[in-house]
């Protein structure tokens, strides 16, 4: 389906998808209306510094934002915050806002993100992290001096939000309830020489440790673990991941299986609706199958694609996951599916300043962990796109992937 020139593409979803559909179109020429909306009332902005930069208190919350507020409406992009979706209706092309309003489409791309993953264990007080409202509540908590820190969750923003509270001066516990922190993002010696960095800094982490029940004692939350032991702080961060906001999707109809099932152009089951970023579950061209991602970079240039679909082109979307993490000034980069290889090589010291390891299957590249060496990473993402083999006699010693790539 190609939207008419003067038709009308509503977005629902304000994170980094549905605010980059909104400018593709614009960029590439599209004249008619453009709805964005989201249930966020602040503006677009930029969610990994969520738990990344926004916890710091000397950081400024408009420096966060993706474009400044006047930039909306110069753009003819209708922004509309602190409004979602109830319902759709495919068959009538209109979707229902919260407010009663009912919004014609020639095209509705769903860009929902997802919510924070429940331990299913109810937890007093406990925080979440996911958006700039969640983490100016946490930031004003991690302020006050000689504060306990629970953090449940050692993935990606676990040991964010433990290196941010930390590194305040704040007292902190990570329980995990994998083997090791980070071991379903890097392979394990990238994983091991991480949580060396935190215990060095002095975060206790315990791994293996699944949290069975939470209670209040004088004003602090204690949690307790299968094996019967437990921990007391002033307050509890609960990070254990992502559930995808499909609901609005699966109501109306759509195939959903953990996310909204997309092709590799972005076009769901329902013909005029398109889904892209953390909701979305397309096509794996590296692997085969079918994968759902949530990282920022993948979210902007999904969204990217969904609105170059809507215009009508017909280009696979093939692009090579990658993110980052920054703790204790140190940032690590990852492409691709790092955990997934059958082999791993080593060029340095995960512990040091700067590395790469490579995750290979025969002599396929599939995944890449680097610091210090983004010229390296860059050089990964390319080639785990190619599916090109890579010549085992140039991956001793120093490995210079650039210029494989090229």
């Amino acid at each position: 389906m190609t939207v008419p020139p003067a038709g009308r593409v509503v977005i629902a979803g304000t994170g980094i998808a549905g605010a980059t559909a909104a400018e593709t179109l614009r960029k590439r020429g599209f004249d008619g209306e453009i709805v964005l909306l989201g249930a966020d009332p602040a503006p677009p902005y930029r969610r990994p510094m969520v738990s990344k930069e926004l916890l710091g208190a000397a950081f400024p919350e408009e420096r966060a934002l993706l474009r400044p507020a006047t930039a909306w409406p110069e753009s003819r992009i209708e922004l509309r915050t602190g409004t979602r979706v109830a319902a759709i209706d495919p068959d009538a092309a209109r979707v229902t806002l919260t407010d009663g309003t009912a919004l014609g489409y020639d095209a509705l791309l769903l860009a929902t993100g997802g919510r924070p993953r429940t331990l299913g264990v109810l937890i007093p007080g406990a925080f979440t992290l996911r958006d700039r409202h969640d983490a100016t509540a946490l930031r004003e908590v991690l302020a006050r001096p000689g504060i306990e820190v629970l953090v449940v969750g050692g993935g990606l923003i676990g040991t964010e939000v433990a290196a941010s509270a930390r590194t305040g001066g704040a007292q902190v516990t990570i329980l995990e309830a994998g083997p090791q922190i980070l071991d379903r993002v890097f392979p394990e010696p990238v994983s091991a020489a991480l949580e060396s960095v935190h215990r060095a800094r002095g975060v206790a982490v315990h791994t293996g440790t699944a949290v069975t029940g939470a209670d209040t004692v004088s004003g602090c939350t204690r949690l307790r673990s299968a094996d019967g032991r437990e921990w007391i702080a002033d307050v509890v961060v609960v990070a254990v991941g992502m559930t995808p906001d499909d609901e609005l999707a699966r109501a109306a109809g759509l195939r959903v299986d953990d996310g909204i099932v997309v092709d590799e152009f972005c076009a769901t089951s329902a013909p005029g609706i398109y889904a892209a970023g953390d909701v979305a579950r397309f096509p794996d061209p590296v692997h085969g199958g079918s994968v759902r991602v949530e990282h920022w970079n993948h979210a902007q240039s999904h969204g990217a694609a969904a609105a170059a679909t809507i215009l009508g082109e017909r280009t696979p979307y093939r692009e090579v996951p990658w993110c980052w993490t920054s703790q204790y000034g140190r940032t690590v980069q990852a492409a691709g599916r790092p955990t997934a290889g059958a082999e791993l090589i080593l060029d340095g010291d995960p512990a040091g300043d700067a590395f790469l390891a490579l995750a290979l299957t025969g002599d396929r590249l599939v995944g890449a962990v680097a610091a210090g060496r983004p010229r390296e990473l860059r050089a990964a993402r390319t080639l785990i796109g190619s599916g090109a083999e890579l010549p085992r006699d140039r991956l001793t010693g120093p490995i210079d992937l650039a210029s494989m790539a090229a």
